[in-house]
């Protein structure tokens, strides 16, 4: 999925620190003496460009230690796959830090890429919670959050103040007002980031965890997604396609498809991550000064978000812990945390920054998102999460362009599923 990637485009700013140490089949390289030196900062696109002036006072306090930066690809499963091959070893590996999407943390740790890390180094207690529990794994740390993210329903308020009407808080009142208001105003009701990828995965978990229902469970290790809740989740998708109030075309946006969507003035309801907010509220966007954002809407009341974003993690054979750990702890301190949120658009892991009035004056979304990232929920799971993603986005894409009903899918999923856990 792709924020994080963003969330959607700023949801994908992911960070690698290189160095050198060779995988199984090459020589071992042993770590530094003292544990530290140079290091090497590789980002998937850092499309706003914060992160080279951030680095700029690390490497002015901190001359023995510098940091050059280097961009990894675009597209997170592209940049997944370098880490993974590199990781795996056959040559020696350039990695000291990783900046991991959240859903790769059980996958590396399980395959012994990256190393346990001690809580006391990091002020864990100054974060949101939620975002703690995507950095361990069978309850060991193994990363440090980075950047955070939660899925918002993004609104016309000018239109629903028309209407007289409050953003909806559930399903059937997101669905009344996608059938009933859109049409008048010449919009399409509700979409999301449905085209089979991973933002496919991050659309079906939330609707599933929001109708009460799980994927995985113990680490994946269990298959949970045979449930009356998944089904519930799934078909609310699935009749919006049916129905016409998810437009077609959603089957093929990923999250920057469907912002500029929003962002033209084609849609009442958008679910997309922060950032699609910041875009659809800035000076050249069509619907400037119309756009609200609330938390996704559930069956019953609020729903619940896929936790995004990044984790930093050390690389099992670094030369240099000790710099890559005090590297971690300098873009995860305060300063450096506000700085991802002002210059770089991303949503910082810091609990305090999400209450200071400067900050919400400047992102108005901030109290909106503390309360979906608090009530967020990680994706499912597994040292074989990309494995999972696929069955899931396979499975679901089926669904929605009528191949099979939710209920068979349901069954299916975890039929598919059960293969992946037992390899």
């Amino acid at each position: 999925m792709r924020w994080m990637r963003a969330a959607g485009r700023a949801l994908l700013v992911l960070v690698v620190l290189l160095s050198g140490y060779a995988g199984s089949g090459a020589r071992t390289v042993e770590p530094d003496a003292t544990g530290r030196g140079p290091l090497t900062l590789a980002t998937a696109g850092d499309l706003t460009g914060y992160l080279g002036p951030l680095l700029v006072g690390w490497n002015r306090t901190h001359p023995g230690e510098k940091v050059t930066l280097v961009e990894l690809p675009d597209s997170a499963d592209e940049t997944r796959a370098q880490m993974a091959t590199d990781l795996r070893g056959g040559g020696r590996s350039r990695f000291d830090v990783l900046n991991i999407d959240v859903d790769w943390t059980s996958q590396f740790a399980a395959a012994g890429w990256v190393r346990p890390l001690p809580r006391e180094r990091f002020p864990l207690e100054s974060f949101l919670p939620p975002v703690v529990d995507t950095a361990t794994y069978d309850g060991q740390l193994y990363a440090v959050p980075y950047v955070t993210n939660a899925g918002l329903l993004l609104y016309r308020k000018d239109v629903l103040a028309k209407e007289g009407l409050p953003p909806p808080r559930t399903w059937a009142e997101l669905e009344k007002d996608a059938k009933t208001i859109a049409p008048k105003y010449g919009l399409d009701g509700y979409a999301g980031q449905l085209l089979p990828y991973e933002g496919l995965t991050v659309n079906a978990a939330e609707a599933v965890y929001s109708a009460g229902g799980t994927i995985l469970g113990d680490e994946g290790r269990r298959v949970t997604v045979d449930s009356a809740a998944a089904r519930e989740g799934i078909e609310f998708l699935v009749r919006g396609v049916r129905e016409g109030w998810i437009p077609n075309q959603a089957l093929t946006y990923k999250e920057e498809e469907s912002r500029q969507a929003f962002q033209d003035g084609h849609l009442l309801f958008l679910r997309n991550w922060p950032y699609a907010y910041v875009a659809a509220s800035a000076k050249n966007s069509s619907v400037a000064g119309k756009v609200g954002a609330v938390r996704l809407p559930g069956p019953d009341g609020p729903g619940t978000s896929v936790l995004g974003g990044s984790n930093l993690a050390v690389a099992a054979h670094t030369r240099h812990p000790d710099s890559a750990a005090r590297l971690i702890a300098y873009l995860t301190s305060e300063p450096a945390q506000r700085q991802v949120l002002t210059r770089g658009a991303l949503p910082p892991v810091r609990a305090s920054l999400y209450q200071t009035p400067a900050l919400i004056r400047q992102f108005p979304y901030l109290p909106v998102l503390r309360t979906a990232v608090l009530s967020a929920a990680p994706r499912p799971k597994s040292p074989r999460y990309d494995q999972v993603s696929l069955v899931v986005q396979a499975v679901v894409h089926d669904t929605l362009t009528g191949h099979e009903t939710p209920a068979a899918a349901v069954r299916r999923l975890a039929r598919e599923l059960a293969g992946v856990t037992r390899r």
